[in-house]
């Protein structure tokens, strides 16, 4: 259960990173931090799309 846990947070850490760089910090008034990962998911794949 710990290395699914591990996993989950190393794919939210880059996907966040790649927002960020895009200029994503936020997503309604929460930081990205604060979102799960299918909703993090989901902003990257609407980002990938806006380009």
């Amino acid at each position: 259960m710990n290395q699914l846990r591990e996993a989950i947070f190393r794919r939210k850490e880059k996907l966040i990173k790649k927002l960020i760089t895009r200029g994503v910090y936020k997503k309604d008034n929460k930081h990205l931090y604060e979102l799960t990962l299918s909703e993090i998911e989901s902003e990257y794949e609407n980002e990938m799309r806006m380009k």
